[in-house]
């Protein structure tokens, strides 16, 4: 028997990442979503994860960065790697070093184009529609210490229609999310290729 790999989602917001990677690995045999934690206690995420039945914990921003608080909570509750879907704070060097290629994140963009700190949701839609680019899409990286600069695991691209605006470009770059963030998981704590 395989032991399943305990996974903690952070998130800030709604949590739809959130949502649709619980309800992928719900009755998975290599991963259990363990805990889903938030900066934010209004978050949608934390009541949609409640009612899936995964643990939730809300922390503060000051928790965040106070030496070793949240790291000595995630070893404490044996967690095995970490996503990012919609978290909008910086994660703190020593979680990052302690889960070196344990953590990843989702980008609304095709990094390294329209990353870094403060680009995230519609800024990043309003940034790729002001520039009239062609193609925006997806990445899903490895979490660093630097905001969006990890290694890439999947992009994943869609084009940029002249009728598009920033709303129907996160729609469009939202269903990406939703269908290539739990797969890609899925190949990377399954080693299914």
């Amino acid at each position: 028997m395989t032991t399943k790999t305990n996974v903690a989602i952070f998130v800030s917001g709604k949590g739809s990442n959130a949502l649709k990677i619980i309800q992928h690995f719900k009755s998975s045999s290599c991963v259990k979503i363990g805990l889903v934690l938030s900066n934010n206690e209004g978050a949608l995420a934390l009541e949609k994860a409640r009612n899936l039945g995964v643990e939730t914990v809300v922390f503060d921003n000051q928790s965040l960065i106070k030496k070793s608080f949240v790291l000595n909570f995630l070893i404490h509750k044996k967690i095995q790697f970490i996503v990012l879907a919609g978290f909008l704070r910086q994660i703190p060097a020593e979680i990052v070093q302690y889960y070196a290629k344990k953590m990843v994140n989702i980008h609304p963009s095709l990094l390294p184009k329209y990353g870094g700190k403060g680009m995230f949701g519609m800024r990043v839609h309003e940034a790729v529609i002001k520039n009239q680019e062609k193609e925006s899409g997806i990445t899903i990286h490895y979490v660093s210490e630097l905001y969006d600069k990890g290694a890439i695991i999947f992009q994943k691209k869609i084009s940029v229609e002249k009728e598009d605006n920033s709303n129907t470009l996160a729609k469009k770059v939202q269903c990406l999310e939703h269908h290539y963030f739990p797969i890609t998981l899925q190949k990377l704590l399954c080693n299914d290729v």
